[in-house]
């Protein structure tokens, strides 16, 4: 049962606490570090487990990648010349991995933190939607594994805090509910996962290829990738990554025991809309690489429905849901599970960003605008099936016209038609893979979330100390963030 909550509330309860972080590296995991040590500077200790070699080369990814960004100048500025003494007593690196058994801790090192963690937050994942199937595997589904038996050792542990994806749901339509996987589910009727028989196809397909001493890395690289995909679209899943990050979240809800597990699943996580630093993000959305395409005037066409919801969440929105989650089921034997999304409470299409952008654009042009300072429109194409014929008339025809003047030349043009042949399919790829989501017909229920947001908003008013733990997505005016907020970060930090 969730008690009633202010941000006064959720600050203190960062009191005196120690965190273990995974994926700090990542985006929201700065996001998040940033927060707690602004919010709230009496948290005891936050341990970010880094992949390294040693502490000190732990040490120097995380002040590099982490503290040493931009999203902690306003830390800086509170703190000024004692910020790298206040982050060197409250941060604390660890050399280690989920992907192995104890996280890749000495046992010393693990008989310290399981004495010592208050919270856990597992945002280590591989997010790459055509990732080899072994690494994806590894990172997502032995690393839940590892981090939910590495919680069971700690005594004073009140809460382990998962972050998936919204998008576990595959390409499942209508109304999609806050349910957990059981296990053995799959999205494909009449299938049954199991989970270790994967597991031993993956060994399986590793040692017949180190037998094969003919077997290059790059043929390893390729085979373990289509077997990720392979075995995601088995079982009813688009990509490896979601399919992956499924199964992470079966294993964690079946061997959790009465560990407190609450799981968020954000949807399109995009740039920071109010603090620290509005426009901040990094890496690379489905929809800023339209966006920097169009910028740079190298994408004249993508495969979008404008119609269809477009379903983002700023990322300041996510961590202020997360920190809420923590503090309210704090201590509860239960699993617990939020759709931090935007698509049933704000929904916004797509037409909204393409409007956005045209706007953002005409009013600022970027230095590949043509002579009159204009961009070409970008086309839009509402289905794969258009896709794919805008792809063979204008491309595949005529790169089968030089494939054929090439025999006729004796191989004159062949270094010239693989190039376009490779970036030919590469394009179709990229389809296969992101038309699941820029065509996307799902809407992900937020019931969970919005009792979550209620317990704040009826406290809303007294807002102790001036922070903020929005993450109401009816606060936002899409058209405003995304030409005011969104695509200038995007032009800022993501642009070469």
């Amino acid at each position: 049962m969730i008690s009633q909550m202010d941000s006064g509330n959720v600050v203190a309860f960062f009191r005196g606490r120690s965190i273990l972080i995974t994926g700090s590296t990542g985006f929201l995991g700065k996001v998040l570090v940033e927060k707690i040590l602004r919010v709230q500077p009496d948290v005891k200790k936050l341990y970010l487990l880094v992949r390294a070699n040693d502490v000190e080369s732990a040490t120097r990814r995380v002040q590099d990648e982490v503290t040493g960004k931009e999203i902690f100048q306003v830390l800086k500025e509170k703190h000024g010349d004692g910020f790298e003494s206040f982050v060197e007593e409250k941060v604390c690196t660890l050399a280690g991995d989920i992907i192995y058994e104890n996280l890749g801790l000495d046992s010393a090192k693990l008989t310290e933190l399981s004495n010592e963690i208050d919270i856990i937050v597992n945002g280590a994942a591989t997010t790459n939607f055509y990732e080899r199937y072994d690494v994806a595997f590894d990172s997502n589904v032995l690393g839940a594994k590892n981090i939910c038996e590495f919680a069971k050792k700690c005594t004073k542990l009140k809460m382990l805090l998962h972050v998936s994806t919204a998008y576990v749901a595959g390409e499942q339509e209508g109304l999609i509910l806050e349910k957990p996987f059981l296990m053995g589910q799959a999205l494909r009727e009449g299938r049954h996962l199991d989970i270790t028989s994967e597991l031993n196809l993956i060994k399986e397909t590793r040692r017949e290829m180190k037998a094969s001493n003919r077997c290059s890395e790059k043929t390893e690289k390729r085979t373990m990738k289509e077997l990720g995909l392979k075995r995601a679209k088995h079982f009813g899943w688009p990509n490896t990554y979601v399919f992956t990050k499924a199964m992470g979240e079966m294993l964690l809800g079946h061997l959790r025991g009465d560990l407190p597990v609450v799981i968020i699943r954000p949807s399109i996580i995009t740039s920071i809309l109010k603090e620290p630093l509005p426009g901040w993000m990094e890496g690379i959305r489905t929809i800023d690489s339209v966006i920097i395409g169009y910028a740079k005037q190298t994408l004249s066409f993508f495969l979008v429905d404008l119609n269809l919801i477009m379903d983002v969440i700023p990322g300041d929105m996510v961590v202020n849901a997360m920190m809420v989650a923590m503090a309210a089921h704090s201590g509860e034997q239960a699993q617990t599970i939020y759709h931090v999304t935007s698509s049933l409470s704000n929904p916004a299409p797509y037409a909204v960003l393409s409007d956005a952008g045209h706007r953002y654009f005409f009013a600022n042009p970027p230095p590949r605008a043509g002579k009159n300072g204009r961009l070409r429109r970008m086309r839009f194409f509402s289905t794969v099936a258009s896709f794919r014929a805008h792809m063979a008339i204008n491309y595949k025809l005529p790169l089968e016209i030089l494939r054929l003047v090439n025999i006729a030349l004796c191989g004159m043009f062949s270094r010239r038609y693989d190039e376009l042949s490779r970036k030919y399919k590469f394009v179709m790829h990229l389809v296969e893979l992101y038309a699941p989501y820029t065509l996307f017909k799902g809407c992900f229920d937020d019931i969970n979330t919005e009792k979550l947001r209620i317990t704040m908003r009826k406290q809303e008013d007294k807002n102790d100390g001036g922070y903020c733990f929005d993450f109401d997505p009816k606060s936002i005016d899409w058209d405003e963030y995304f030409y005011k907020v969104h695509i200038p970060g995007v032009v800022k930090y993501l642009c070469d």
